[in-house]
């Protein structure tokens, strides 16, 4: 459901939970932190795992289902995070009710019901794309914010196009 007009392109939508959760995965992978904060994990439950396994075959260790029980934790809560943040965000974005963006050659503009936002392409110099979302991407060296468009937001697959070919103009593809 949107209007476009020219250079311009808007998109009329309500926040759904499942697109800020992909949005924020999307946002997470594209970051450096994300994947060695991941690996990290891993490497400590793997390590815990080593060590009480280790330590039955020594008998050093009193309680090695308690050492692999915080290694799986660690994991655990490190994959939570993906979805703590989106829940966050979209206990935000939703109590605004419909939201409209507007996409042009100078970038995007965000609206709802208590929020104007316009983000131009200085600021959002990368995009990624998934089957649902554009999801945009601030410069490295400014911090790791984000944009979202959801697909389904736009009039039809002829927009869809025209939104790829300003993005492409205007960003790179991450």
């Amino acid at each position: 459901m949107g209007e476009s007009v020219g250079e311009r392109l808007e998109l009329v939508y309500s926040a759904e939970f499942a697109e800020v959760h992909e949005a924020v995965r999307v946002r997470l992978r594209s970051t450096r932190w994300w994947r060695l904060f991941r690996w990290a994990t891993r490497g400590v439950c793997a390590l815990t795992v080593l060590v009480a396994v280790a330590g039955l075959l020594v008998g050093e260790v009193a309680e090695p289902v308690k050492l692999v029980l915080l290694g799986t934790v660690v994991v655990v809560c490190a994959e939570l995070v993906p979805w703590v943040s989106a829940r966050s965000l979209f206990r935000l974005i939703g109590s605004q009710g419909e939201a409209r963006a507007v996409v042009d050659e100078d970038g995007g503009r965000w609206t709802s019901r208590d929020t104007d936002m316009t983000i131009r392409w200085a600021l959002l110099t990368r995009y990624a794309e998934t089957p649902r979302l554009f999801v945009l991407f601030t410069d490295r060296s400014s911090g790791t914010g984000f944009a979202y468009l959801p697909k389904r937001g736009l009039a039809g697959p002829a927009d869809e196009e025209r939104l790829r070919a300003i993005l492409d103009r205007k960003t790179t593809r991450a």
